[in-house]
């Protein structure tokens, strides 16, 4: 198992390669705050909307995930009598997106998507400045390699099917799951999103391009697909959490235009040290 190690605002975090892919160190991100790494970590994983996030991922790349067992530990989860560890969730479920083991050379590791989701739950503008290191070290491992590694790509297999799956359990009668009915619900979200992040739905941008090729995503910016590709987990979440669609898109507008000014801000400030 190979490792290495990126910076990310002083803070260094490891990362590990098995069959499963890249491992980013959760004990490293965690270290950015006063508290235990490790009490950090238990809370995420208590979180409601981390479970269904680590549910659906594993039922989407781990067929010898238990989903029954699964179910036992969310309950268990509200309870915070029990003492609920990495360790103890990967041995009932299972689960391969994550690693945890003990010592002075141990921690708990998750899989690149997961990861990526532990830095959006401790701070948005962290997972920001995260994905510029990351990013960075695989597009230079990739010309190495002679191959091609997309961003955008990782992002949407990480979140895409986690934003399904909380629109088709909670909004979407069960009849129409898998009808034509269902892809208007999809649809319906995914001009939410639109609108959150680009100010108009994709029928507005056709309407006003009529000229060109494409779809509102193909011609949206990097950072505009950043940030649109954090909006379906959060909107994922606020969707199971209950709240009506007025509700969301005010969040979501709010959090969209807040995670956009960073990013730019933040790529600004990069090509400003590379000029220099």
């Amino acid at each position: 198992m190979s490792k290495q190690k990126i910076n990310v605002e002083g803070l260094s975090i490891s990362i590990e390669k098995n069959d499963f892919g890249d491992f980013i160190s959760l004990t490293d991100i965690a270290k950015q705050s006063e508290r235990k790494a490790g009490l950090i970590i238990i809370d995420w994983l208590r979180n409601r909307s981390t479970l269904r996030f680590l549910e659906t991922w594993e039922q989407q790349y781990n067929p010898g995930f238990k989903v029954m067992q699964m179910r036992n530990f969310k309950e268990q989860a509200d309870d915070s009598r029990l003492d609920i560890t990495p360790q103890r969730y990967i041995e009932e479920t299972g689960a391969i997106g994550l690693t945890s083991k003990s010592g002075r050379y141990g921690g708990t590791y998750a899989h690149q998507h997961i990861a990526l989701n532990f830095c959006y739950w401790i701070s948005p503008e962290f997972q920001v400045y995260f994905i510029q290191e990351f990013e960075r070290l695989k597009m230079d491992e990739a010309d190495r390699k002679g191959l091609t590694w997309n961003l955008r790509r990782e992002l949407a297999k990480a979140n895409y099917p986690i934003h399904t799956d909380a629109v088709r359990e909670n909004l979407v009668p069960l009849l129409d799951w898998n009808t034509k009915q269902e892809g208007l619900h999809f649809a319906s979200e995914a001009d939410l999103l639109n609108m959150a992040v680009f100010g108009m739905t994709a029928r507005q941008w056709r309407e006003a391009n009529p000229e060109t090729n494409g779809n509102i995503r193909d011609t949206a910016t990097e950072v505009q697909l950043q940030v649109l590709a954090n909006m379906e987990s959060t909107n994922a979440t606020l969707i199971n959490m209950g709240f009506t669609r007025e509700e969301r898109f005010a969040s979501l507008s709010q959090r969209a235009a807040r995670e956009i000014e960073i990013l730019e801000a933040s790529r600004a400030s990069e090509k400003l040290k590379k000029l220099k």
